[in-house]
């Protein structure tokens, strides 16, 4: 029995070796390597503290900044834990109640243009990006509330604007986390 089980316990000790030690050391050194910024989380950093990430989604609600999207996961806003899409189809009456209450709160803050992304979350509920129609409908509301002028949020907003990758892939976003960050005079 010992020489039965002999060659499948090394067979299990070798593949566990290999693919549960070695290849994921070898790809993480590579990564390490090719892509840091990447592989360690695109962490946004205040001096020596971590802030966020440039790939999740923040809650912010103070007047004084930039809103993001709205965020569907589970028990609190951008909780990465949590991530997933809410599930609801066009005709949910639970998705238009929670769209109109937001068009609601945006048009209460001031907006008039409400671009599909700033009253609808996004597929994982994690997007950090807002549209850029998004950032520039909400220059009134923070130029007022921080007692700024309104082309100087507008020029940051547009050094802030990201484009198309390769000129053609994807579409033109913010990032909100960092134009809050410029916002504030920390990035």
């Amino acid at each position: 029995m010992l020489s039965t089980l002999r060659p499948a316990i090394v067979m299990v000790v070798l593949m566990t070796m290999l693919t549960g030690i070695a290849y994921p050391l070898a790809i993480t050194g590579v990564a390490q390597v090719a892509a840091p910024w990447e592989a360690n989380g695109s962490l946004i950093r205040d001096g020596e503290t971590v802030v966020g990430s440039a790939l999740i989604g923040q809650a912010f609600s103070d007047p004084r900044h930039f809103w993001p999207r709205p965020s569907v996961t589970a028990d609190a806003p951008y909780n990465a834990a949590a991530s997933t899409g809410s599930n609801l189809g066009p005709t949910s009456a639970a998705l238009s109640g929670r769209v109109a209450a937001e068009v609601g709160r945006l048009r209460a803050a001031g907006l008039t243009a409400i671009p599909a992304d700033a009253a609808t979350a996004s597929g994982s509920g994690l997007d950090p990006h807002i549209s850029p129609e998004y950032a520039k409908g909400q220059i009134a509301r923070v130029a007022a509330a921080r007692g700024m002028a309104e082309a100087d949020l507008a020029a940051l907003v547009e050094r802030q604007t990201e484009g198309r990758l390769l000129g053609i892939v994807g579409e033109p976003r913010v990032n909100v986390l960092q134009l809050n960050l410029a916002l504030d005079g920390r990035n």
